[in-house]
C-alpha cells in the first residue's frame, strides 16, 4: 500500500480510525474514503445470488446508502435488520455493528454485508458477526492469502465464491478481485472455492 504524505486535510472517524491513511488498493490511485465505504455495485450481488437459493429475510449491519439491500431485494430477499454507523438513506438505523445483538437478528436467516476491508474493523466483524447469524461478507480476495486471516479461515469460513474484479466506481476497470466469504461459528472442515 502507499501512504499518504499529507495527512492534515483527513479526518478519521474516532470510532473506526485506520491505522495509516492509504490509497484504496495496492494497484488504485484512488485514496481510501473515511470509513472504507464503497457504494456496492449490484454486479457483486450476481455470483452469490444462487447460494441464497434457500434463504428469504437477511440483516446488513454496515449499510451504508442501502445499495446491496436495494440489489438483494431486487430479487426475492427480504432486509429485516438494516444499519450502519452513519446511514445514508431511510429506514437504516443508525448504530455501530459491533453493537448488533441477537435481539436486532431475530428475524434475519443470514447477515449479509460489505463491511470495511481495513483488517483491524473487519475481524472483529467477523467473529461477532458469525457468532450471530451466518454470514456472508464480500471483501477482498488477498484476505484469505493473508497470515492475519488465518485464524478465520481454520475457525470460521466455509465458502468463497470468487466474484472477480469489481467497478467501484461506475465504468473504471477494476484492479483488485473480490470474493464473498460465508462464516459460520465453530465451522472447521476446510472451506469450499466456488469459482467464476
Amino acid at each position: 500500500m502507499v501512504q499518504i504524505k499529507n495527512t492534515s486535510r483527513y479526518q478519521i472517524n474516532p470510532i473506526y480510525p485506520l491505522k495509516e491513511l492509504t490509497l484504496m488498493g495496492k494497484r488504485s490511485n484512488y485514496e481510501r474514503k473515511e470509513r472504507d465505504f464503497y457504494c456496492t455495485p449490484k454486479e457483486c450481488v450476481d455470483p452469490l445470488l444462487p447460494f441464497l437459493s434457500k434463504v428469504n429475510t437477511f440483516s446488513e449491519p454496515c449499510a451504508g446508502d442501502g445499495a446491496l439491500i436495494h440489489h438483494l431485494q431486487d430479487h426475492w430477499l427480504t432486509c429485516n435488520q438494516s444499519s450502519d454507523i452513519e446511514p445514508m438513506d431511510v429506514g437504516i438505523e443508525q448504530m455501530d455493528a459491533m453493537s448488533l445483538s441477537e435481539e436486532d437478528v431475530k428475524d434475519c436467516e443470514v447477515i449479509i454485508s460489505n463491511t470495511p476491508w481495513t483488517r483491524s474493523i473487519l475481524h472483529p466483524m467477523i467473529e461477532h458477526f458469525c457468532s450471530l447469524r451466518p454470514t456472508w461478507l464480500l471483501a477482498d480476495a488477498d484476505w484469505m492469502h493473508n497470515k492475519s486471516s488465518r485464524r478465520f479461515i481454520e475457525c470460521f469460513l466455509k465458502k468463497i465464491v470468487s466474484v472477480g474484479r469489481v467497478k467501484w466506481f461506475g465504468n473504471t476497470t477494476g484492479k483488485d478481485n473480490a470474493c464473498w466469504y460465508l462464516f459460520e461459528k465453530n465451522y472447521t472442515p476446510a472451506p469450499k472455492f466456488y469459482g467464476r
